[in-house]
């Protein structure tokens, strides 16, 4: 399974912003648990494409990666530099007791490896099904999901009424337990996340009722999701802070919007364009004519000159999709393509018609099939 983020969208590493989305959307249909159901490999796979188009499509981060590499923004999750919170200085931290080289006490790298303090909220994942026009145009959908809310009877601390959290004992509030010993090379300090507070560093003697000191509780939530206009099936919108809300106060996690568009009746979309079929008699191809075509704007007429051939396209400047993060200023194109319909059946006076058309032009034609009376007076004839 490939590991690098290029790799994991096939691209190269001096790919573009417009290289990298047509890649990722490429990806994406191929591997949606939509397209893929019940294929777990398949979906961690769309899991992976998801994070990795996350990251190189925002300039910072991807530098940070190009640098880096996955440890510089955050690995499965957060962001920031690989040495900010642990790296080096808990190295030199753990061989040196503590007296690290790179400023005093702690790691001098922007604080201690591990800080105390509620854990952050799960992030969460929810399918948002959209209209044709929704995904065209834009639009805000609602979705629903299970997920964990603050308790509002204890403000989220998880204490009972009255109460409130106190300082735990066992680690002094830090969240973690420190443990000295001696090695060859000299006094070493392993530190472990305190297991009766959680590492959260403070302890809750009387919980909480209602969310049994938890500070959350498990409900059905909906949110309204505003959608730019432009998305389409594959793409992912990550809403920072909408997911589950951190056991007792901690920060929530964010929410991942994966985007399903639904099928329109006579129009299908590439990329930005949209395409309509206009299906045209031979005479009505051959002769002109106008037509109204159904755009997603209303009703327009277009002219079909003369000679007109199966296969050639009209276009409408403007009436396609909007493009993403244009302000709703661009849209592509709607091309209208003909197709002309051969009739099958022919009545015996569009057939006489027909072969004298021909015979005017030249055209060698098939002889007329006999009737069955026909054949059989030729046969006692």
């Amino acid at each position: 399974m490939a590991s690098d983020f290029y790799d994991i969208l096939e691209v190269g590493r001096g790919a573009s912003t417009e290289e990298l989305k047509k890649a990722y959307r490429k990806r994406a249909r191929e591997l949606h648990p939509d397209a893929n159901p019940g294929d777990a490999t398949a979906e961690n796979k769309f899991k992976e494409l998801s994070r990795a188009y996350e990251v190189l499509s925002d300039p910072q981060q991807r530098a940070q990666y190009d640098r880096f590499g996955e440890a510089g923004v955050g690995g499965a999750g957060g962001g920031g530099d690989p040495f900010s919170g642990g790296g080096l200085g808990d190295i030199f931290e753990a061989f040196f007791g503590g007296n690290s080289p790179f400023g005093g006490a702690g790691n001098g790298f922007g604080g201690r490896g591990q800080n105390a303090g509620p854990p952050r909220g799960q992030d969460l994942e929810v399918i948002a099904d959209l209209t044709f026009e929704q995904a065209v145009f834009g639009g805000t959908v609602p979705v629903t999901l299970r997920t964990a809310l603050r308790c509002d009877d204890c403000s989220g601390s998880g204490a009972g009424a009255g109460t409130k959290p106190v300082t735990c004992s066992d680690c002094g509030g830090a969240g973690q337990v420190r443990r000295v010993r001696q090695s060859l090379l000299g006094q070493m300090v392993s530190a472990s996340p305190c297991q009766r507070c959680s590492g959260i560093g403070q302890v809750v003697s009387t919980p909480c009722t209602a969310c049994k000191g938890d500070g959350r509780i498990v409900e059905n939530a909906t949110y309204q999701i505003d959608v730019p206009g432009g998305v389409d099936t594959g793409a992912t919108l990550r809403l920072n802070g909408r997911g589950a809300v951190g056991q007792r106060g901690g920060a929530a996690g964010d929410l991942y919007v994966h985007v399903r568009v639904a099928a329109h009746a006579t129009l299908q979309r590439d990329e930005y364009d949209l395409i309509a079929v206009q299906n045209l008699g031979i005479a009505t191809a051959t002769l002109g004519t106008t037509v109204t075509i159904e755009t997603l704007d209303g009703a327009e007429e277009i002219t079909i000159p003369h000679g007109t051939q199966h296969g050639q396209e009209f276009v409408l400047r403007g009436r396609g999709v909007t493009h993403l993060n244009s302000g709703g200023k661009r849209r592509g194109d709607l091309r209208i393509i003909v197709q002309i319909e051969v009739p099958t059946k022919l009545t015996d006076e569009e057939d006489a018609l027909l072969r004298k058309f021909a015979e005017l032009r030249g055209e060698t034609v098939k002889d007329p099939e006999k009737g069955l009376k026909s054949k059989l007076k030729s046969a006692f004839s």
